[in-house]
Parts: C-alpha cells; sequence; structure tokens
C-alpha cells in the first residue's frame, strides 16, 4: 500500500480519487437503496417536499432553495422517495470533488486525496449524503465559492470568476442565511492579506459581493408580505434562558461533545490541535494556510463563544470546517511548517474508518432484525403503511370533491400524510395555540374551504379520544370514522384517530389579532 505521505504524480492521484469517488458514490447508492426500502423519509424531508409542492420566494423558516429543489425532484421522479434520496448523494459526491479541486490547487492532488478521505471518512459526511435537508446545496455552494473565490485571487482581471463567484454566493444565499456570511469573510480576509489588499480597489470584487447578495432581495420581500416571519423564527434560535451552574456546564460541553461525535473525535481533536497551531504559528505560514484558516478558525471560535450563552445545533458550523479539512490534510503531508505527529493522521483514520463502519453496520443490523421498532427510530418508520391506511378512509368520504385533510398534531404529522397518502392531497394543519409556528399556518388555511368537510387527524392513545372541543365548534358535526394503527415494534404503534368533520362553517387564521375592547384612554 502505497502510503499517503509519498508524492507520486498529480495524475496518480487524481485517478485514485476518481476511483474512490465512483466507488463510494456506488456504494452509497446500493446503501440509499436499501435504506429508502427500510426506512421513510425524515420528518425534515417530508416537510420540505411539501414546500415544494408550492414554490415560492420563502419559507416560514429558510430561504426557498430547497422548497425548489424538492419541488424539481418531485417532478423529475415522480415524488419517489427514492429521488428524494438521491439528491443528496448527488449534492455530496459534487461537495467532495470541488473540496478535492481546491485542495488539489492549494497543496497538490496527494493533500487533496487525504482531505477528501478525512471527510468521507465522518458521520457527518454519511449523514450529509443520506438525507436531503438545506446543508446539502449549501455545503455545495460554500466549497465552490472558495474554489471560485481562490481562482479570483489568482487572476483578479478574470472577469468571468468573478461572475461565477456571484451567482455562487447568490445560490447559497437561496440555500441558506450562513452563505451571507461569506461576503463578510472575503473582506475580511482582502483586508488582512496584504499581498490581496490591492482588491479593495477592484470594481469586480465587490461588485460579486453586491450581486451575490442581491439574491436574497426576493426573499425579503417576501418576508414583508409575511410579517417577517422568517427572520422572527430565526430570532428564536439565539434566546437564552437562566440555567443553573451544572444544566449551564451540560449545555456547554455538549455542543464540542456533539461535534467530536459527528466528525469522529480523534479527527475532531485533530482539527483543533491544527487551527490552534496553525494560529500560533502565523506568520511562518504561507498565504494558502491563511486562506483557509481565515475562512475556519474565526467563525468556530465565535460558536465555541456563542455556545456559552446557548444551546448550538451541532450543523450550524458545518461550513467552517471545510477549509479546517483542507488544512489537517496539508498538516498530515508536511505541508505546514510544524510537524505532524503519525498518531494524528493513523488514529485519525482508522477511528474515522471504525465509527462509519459501525453505523452502516447498525443500521443494517437495524434492519434485518427487531431492533427495527426502537423508539429512536420510529420516527422514520411505518408512514408508508399509515399513508395507505389514511388513504383509505379518504376514498370512503362522502363527499370526495369537497374533503380536505386536516392534521392536529406536529407539522411533521402534516407533512408526512400529505407526501404517504397515494392521493398526496393538500394537508392543512391546526395549531391549537393559534400561533404561526409552522409553514402550514403561512398558507392560506382551511378558511378557503369553507363549506367544505374535513377528514381530520389527530393523534391517538391506547383508548380513543374526542376531538378537541375548539375543533370541534368549527364544523356543521364531527363524526368519529375509525383510527390508523400501525405497528412500529415490540409495544410502538402509531395511532391516529380519524373523524370526518361535516360542513366547516369558520376557520380564524393563526396569529390573525384578535378584537381588543374600546378603551376610553386617551
Amino acid at each position: 500500500m502505497t502510503s499517503l505521505t509519498t508524492s507520486p504524480s498529480d495524475s496518480l492521484w487524481v485517478r485514485r480519487f476518481a476511483w474512490l469517488l465512483a466507488g463510494v458514490f456506488v456504494f452509497r447508492l446500493g446503501f440509499m437503496l436499501l435504506f429508502t426500502a427500510n426506512m421513510d423519509l425524515a420528518g425534515d424531508e417530508a416537510y420540505y417536499w411539501d414546500w415544494g409542492r408550492r414554490p415560492d420566494w420563502g419559507y416560514f423558516s429558510k430561504p426557498p432553495m430547497i422548497g425548489w429543489l424538492m419541488g424539481l425532484v418531485g417532478w423529475l421522479t415522480g415524488n419517489a422517495e427514492w429521488g428524494i434520496r438521491l439528491a443528496p448523494l448527488i449534492f455530496g459526491t459534487a461537495t467532495l470533488a470541488v473540496l478535492f479541486a481546491l485542495a488539489r490547487r492549494l497543496f497538490g492532488a496527494a493533500t487533496a486525496f487525504l482531505a477528501a478521505l478525512l471527510i468521507l471518512l465522518t458521520p457527518a459526511n454519511t449523514g450529509l449524503n443520506l438525507f436531503f435537508t438545506i446543508d446539502a446545496p449549501l455545503l455545495l455552494c460554500w466549497s465552490l465559492a472558495l474554489l471560485l473565490f481562490w481562482f479570483a485571487l489568482d487572476k483578479p482581471t478574470c472577469l468571468w470568476r468573478w461572475a461565477a463567484l456571484a451567482l455562487t454566493i447568490g445560490l447559497g444565499t437561496l440555500s441558506k442565511q450562513m452563505m451571507l456570511a461569506f461576503p463578510g469573510l472575503m473582506i475580511a480576509f482582502v483586508l488582512t492579506s496584504k499581498p490581496d489588499r490591492h482588491l479593495l480597489r477592484n470594481v469586480p470584487f465587490w461588485a460579486s459581493m453586491l450581486i451575490g447578495t442581491a439574491f436574497i432581495t426576493p426573499v425579503l420581500w417576501w418576508n414583508t408580505q409575511h410579517e417577517w416571519i422568517t427572520l422572527e423564527h430565526t430570532k428564536h434560535h439565539f434566546e437564552t434562558k437562566s440555567l443553573s451552574f451544572s444544566k449551564w456546564l451540560s449545555r456547554t460541553l455538549e455542543f464540542p461533545a456533539v461535534q467530536a461525535l459527528v466528525y469522529s473525535p480523534i479527527t475532531y481533536a485533530a482539527l483543533l490541535v491544527v487551527l490552534f497551531y496553525s494560529v500560533k504559528h502565523w506568520s511562518r505560514m504561507d498565504r494558502r494556510a491563511h486562506y483557509l484558516i481565515r475562512f475556519s478558525a474565526p467563525a468556530l471560535l465565535g460558536f465555541f463563544s456563542l455556545s456559552l450563552r446557548q444551546k448550538i445545533n451541532p450543523n450550524w458550523p458545518a461550513v467552517f470546517y471545510v477549509p479546517a479539512f483542507i488544512l489537517l490534510a496539508a498538516w498530515f503531508t508536511g505541508q505546514l511548517p510544524f510537524v505532524a505527529r503519525p498518531f494524528w493522521k493513523t488514529w485519525s483514520l482508522r477511528v474515522g474508518a471504525t465509527i462509519v463502519a459501525l453505523a452502516h453496520l447498525v443500521l443494517l443490523i437495524v434492519f434485518f432484525t427487531d431492533l427495527k421498532g426502537h423508539k429512536k427510530l420510529n420516527e422514520m418508520r411505518g408512514w408508508a403503511e399509515t399513508g395507505i391506511q389514511a388513504g383509505q378512509f379518504l376514498d370512503r368520504v362522502p363527499r370526495p370533491e369537497n374533503t380536505f385533510v386536516l392534521a392536529t398534531g406536529y407539522r411533521y404529522d402534516a407533512a408526512q400524510l400529505a407526501f404517504t397518502m397515494p392521493q398526496h392531497p393538500r394537508t392543512y394543519r391546526w395549531e391549537r395555540s393559534g400561533r404561526v409556528l409552522s409553514q402550514y399556518e403561512v398558507w392560506p388555511g382551511p378558511e378557503e374551504r369553507i363549506g367544505d368537510d374535513a377528514l381530520i387527524f389527530k393523534n391517538g392513545n391506547a383508548e380513543p379520544r374526542p376531538l378537541f372541543a375548539p375543533l370541534t365548534q368549527r364544523f356543521e358535526k364531527i363524526e368519529s370514522l375509525g383510527r390508523v394503527e400501525v405497528k412500529l415494534g415490540e409495544g410502538n404503534t402509531r395511532i391516529f384517530d380519524v373523524f370526518l368533520g361535516h360542513k366547516l362553517l369558520s376557520w380564524e387564521k393563526p396569529g390573525t389579532p384578535k378584537p381588543k375592547a374600546l378603551s376610553t384612554e386617551h
């Protein structure tokens, strides 16, 4: 076996990478098909799929790209589950190819191969290629923007490079708000990099950022029409509450612990070490390393600081690990001014490979044993059967053309019913609090179906219970039709009580201000 620290020709390492990428793609394609045959869509995937049926310039919590992509995938594959799962695999494979191209441009193909291998051997990358969420298009756009910005730095007179960068920033901005950080990092790099400071007088440099960020304009316009709902939702991520010291410590330590899990423990530790030593030896590092450090270390440090005051979702800092992995590979291949002990590379690869292999093995065991009913997996099981049973109720309603589907539970219930029922009905949701808590409350609700009947699905328990009184009062009468019951494993059953609401009388859209009593105060 050839050592990864040797230096054969670039073409050899490019061929090795091509074989690696092809082999991984084929393996993941086969595993994805097996996974799809045994597990249903995750709640977010079904939710975003429902977005795709109503393309718009914005949605409750996200910019529109994931909805557009879901709509395109649904149109191309006939709303097939394998199609939704194939999309992240294509995005993930393209992202890895772009990262290889960037690392090769910076440090050569041998280092690029190792960077790709280190990324492949993380649970985070496995999940990225299996679940279709907003992170798949974001990471592709971010990685491509890193490559194009470096190209533009090398040849700032080439307008197409700046134009391609502007388009990539724009598409990334439509994918996730995090992309808006990229132009800021571009400015910070140019300001602090003496060889590149002349770009402050470069018109295409500024134009690429302005044009790229301008893609957010229609999203902002959409929000003005919907009471800035996306901003309101985003603000909730930064709310804090008072905690005891023990709970604060537990929450704070949770962030690095989860990061170590998703990026593999030894690899994660190595990432922190190489970033620390890179900053420590800053004056000895060259422009290539400075580029990667500036696009990773400050932001990651910022997330560590933020974790001291609030909970951090594991995927938030994902894009800032991208350049850090390339820097780590450069350290392992001896291209940085400080030497990496063999332990770091050897055990990063060994532990990463072991964890990824075990993750796939555990899933295979789950597929073919009684563990398939474990409560942690119930959310993604049994929805296909649930949809079939629910669809049978819809087939038997007395006024099929004048009957809509209404879910009373969490947003995932409405989304999963919409996806798995054979009729793919437009599904509405009743929010008990009267607040706007999901896209279902942003869209027009049953107020557009006054006079129609409603097939209502309510989360059930062991014993049937009546429908909520405030909902019952909105109909001329309520009729109990039966139950949807799907076994998920030993002692676990998904239950929906099913009702038919005859002739909707009234509906108050969530978030509508209630009338205030007249006041005599001036």
